[in-house]
């Protein structure tokens, strides 16, 4: 008679029973308004930083048939190309019908995850220059979160400017944690090279709430303070490139201007000077 060789346990990972469903692994709350969350990641998506997906929870189910429907939004992707899991951040609106409650979402949740991601914040729809603009409102740091983790940028580019505009301090927490994260992440100086980080600047500013740096990104271009903030010359079509992604108002003020300074909108099929986020929410 012999003995039974003993089974080795280990600790099994939750599976998805929706369709198209990943598993919440992590939620942080920034504000009554701002939260993050990341999930697990499909192990065959592929995706460019500054891309978005589609993701949502099921809908209510139809008072006459019972099904049910997925409710589902565009997200930009936060984290970078080579991140073992997904990061969103987003909006709460409290009648909002997905957000109101994926606001509530807790680790070991499913969301849907429609595994297609597109978008026009890539590296690809830009022709190659000295100095890139990141121009965000609000969540509009989403897809900026990704990019200022990718190697390409920093390999692409001298400079890399941030701007950051939120109507109160603590609506700047998760990009100034992002930015706190580059700065001192030992594997992202492995990865980018020694040093990647000082091609970074970070230029936030609030609009009602008192900040060191108060004002809309717009107007302080215009009166040319952002410009000496920062030590460096008005944006020119041989030199900047720039990305824009916040409210439709704000993309369309900043796409007038940038258009004053002559630069031209790119897009993937045929890289120029900017880019515009089609797909936002806020």
């Amino acid at each position: 008679m012999t003995e039974q060789t003993p089974v080795t346990q280990t600790a099994a990972k939750p599976v998805p029973t929706l369709p198209d469903a990943q598993i919440v692994t992590h939620v942080k709350h920034w504000t009554d308004r701002l939260f993050s969350f990341r999930v697990t990641r499909p192990a065959s998506l592929r995706f460019r930083s500054g891309e978005f997906v589609m993701i949502g929870l099921m809908g209510d189910p139809d008072p006459k048939t019972g099904k049910q429907k997925p409710l589902l939004r565009a997200y930009s992707i936060a984290s970078p190309s080579w991140d073992d899991e997904l990061e969103f951040y987003s909006i709460k609106v409290q009648d909002g019908p997905l957000t109101s409650r994926l606001q509530h979402i807790q680790p070991g949740d499913e969301i849907i995850l429609r595994p297609k991601p597109v978008g026009t914040l890539v590296h690809d729809a830009l022709l190659p220059g000295k100095r890139i603009w990141f121009f965000a409102t609000g969540t509009g740091f989403a897809p900026f979160a990704s990019l200022l983790r990718d190697p390409q940028t920093y390999e692409d580019y001298d400079e890399i400017i941030l701007t950051h505009t939120c109507r109160e301090v603590g609506e700047l927490a998760y990009g100034a944690e992002v930015i706190d994260t580059i700065r001192n992440d030992e594997m992202l100086a492995e990865l980018m090279g020694e040093g990647f980080h000082e091609k970074l600047r970070y230029y936030p500013t609030t609009t009602r709430e008192e900040s060191p740096k108060m004002g809309r990104i717009t107007d302080l271009m215009r009166s040319g303070e952002v410009f000496a903030d920062l030590g460096v010359a008005p944006l020119c079509p041989e030199n900047d490139r720039a990305m824009i992604c916040g409210n439709l108002a704000f993309n369309l003020e900043l796409k007038e201007m940038l258009e004053e300074y002559g630069l031209e909108e790119g897009a993937n099929s045929k890289p120029m000077q900017y880019v515009v986020e089609k797909a936002f929410l806020d």
